[in-house]
Parts: structure tokens; sequence; C-alpha cells
């Protein structure tokens, strides 16, 4: 055995512990996969590098925290003329298919799911099986800086397509407002790409994060140290005609 071969084979089993793909030359990177591809491709270098350019500090209180305080959802902050959940559909369901022009989707599919790998049908109407998630949620946002923020940046998080992702409805709801520290996808061959969003997001919008949640983040990624960073999405700052409560 030579020792390239030794070496590749102690990288795979690292990459298997952590969930997480390899990612050969000239192949496409996690980032690269249907879901999520419009948010911007991994231009920003290492994730796991990123990580430590983060600010670490505790958890500040709920205190305050209101939805509305981050404006009405799904607002149209890049001006094209569709709310900004259509625009997250469009960007990651396939067989998409509209009931009011080009804007507004009444069906499609992920296929398959990011975050289970299982193909999920969405219609509009009724219960959906599909949600779109903030990879960084609100009210995790809101602990880590957004409290002291004016409303314009936290409607600019809120509509962000970086920060959003259509995903299986009971997944999104099971993970809640879990940061890196207490929720991963179950599908672990997404977990890089996962993380690597929050880190993204996070250092964009010069969020803190814990601790725990930095520790948890440079677990994941350095099973994939070749994760890019994504980059892209909209300002930081939303236009002045959107107000929040």
């Amino acid at each position: 055995m030579t020792l390239w071969t030794r070496v590749a084979g102690a990288a795979v089993l690292l990459l298997a512990a952590t969930g997480c793909t390899v990612e050969t030359p000239g192949s496409a990177g996690p980032e690269d996969s249907a879901a999520g591809a419009g948010a911007g491709t991994g231009a920003g270098g290492a994730a796991l590098t990123a990580v430590d350019g983060l600010t670490v500090k505790g958890r500040a209180p709920m205190t305050g925290y209101d939805r509305d305080k981050f404006g009405s959802p799904w607002a149209d902050t890049d001006s094209n003329g569709c709310d900004t959940r259509d625009d997250v559909l469009k960007r990651d369901l396939k067989e998409v298919k509209f009931s009011d022009g080009d804007c507004q989707v009444s069906s499609g599919k992920l296929d398959p799911d990011p975050y289970t790998d299982k193909d999920v049908t969405f219609v509009r109407g009724g219960r959906s099986e599909v949600d779109i998630d903030h990879l960084v949620a609100l009210s995790d946002a809101w602990q880590k800086g957004a409290q002291k923020w004016d409303a314009s940046k936290r409607i600019a998080l809120a509509n962000d397509p970086l920060n959003l992702l259509a995903v299986d409805a009971g997944r999104n709801r099971s993970k809640g407002d879990g940061d890196t520290a207490t929720w991963l996808p179950p599908h672990k061959a997404y977990r890089c790409t996962y993380v690597a969003r929050q880190v993204a997001v996070k250092k964009k919008y010069e969020l803190w994060v814990t601790a725990a949640e930095r520790d948890a983040m440079k677990r994941v990624l350095s099973g994939c140290p070749g994760q890019k960073l994504p980059s892209g999405g909209t300002s930081t700052e939303a236009p002045k005609r959107f107000h929040a409560g």
C-alpha cells in the first residue's frame, strides 16, 4: 500500500464519521446541488477558516422578540415583482408549475429534499409538505445581535435567499430555532453545505455565535475542509419602502 493510498483512506474515514461528502477536483461540490443553487456559489474561501472570524459571545435573552420586528413575511426586497417565498420555491423545486404567470408557484417537487434526501411534493394550499427554512432562525439571530439592528437590516435577513431554503416541513419544524450546536439535518451528506450556509449568513450579517455553536461548526467542517463559503444573496439593507413592527 502506498503512502498516498493510506492518506486517502484516512480522509475517507474522517469524512464518513462527520457525515460529509468528498469533493474531488472537477466534481460539483455540495453547494452546487439543486437545493439552494441560486443563493450564490462558493466564492468566499473555506467555510472552516471563516468560523474563526465569527465573534463568540453568550446567547442574549429573547426579551422583546417578535416576528413582526423582521417585517412582513416574504417581502419582495429584490423588487422583481415576486414575493420571496415564491422566489425560493422557483429556485429550489423541480417540475414547477405556476398559477399566476411566472410568480406564484402552484406545485413542484423537492427532488430530493436536502434535509432528508427524500422526494417531497409541494402543492399550494392546505397543509404544505414543504416549508421555507431560515437557515439562521430569526429568533436565533435576535439573541445573537439582531435585536440591536435597525428594521432595514432585520427585514433584509428575513428575505435574503442566502438564508432561505425549501425543505421538508416536518424537519423544519423539528429544527425550531436550533443552531448548529443543537440541530443538524438528518441527511448527513448535506451537513457540510448546511453549516457552511449558516457560517456565511452569520459572517455576512455580523451575527455572533456561542462557544458551543462555534465548536459544532468546526467539528462538522473539519471533515470537509475544502467546503467553500457560499456568497451572494441580497443587500443587508432592505429598500426604504419596507417597514417592521
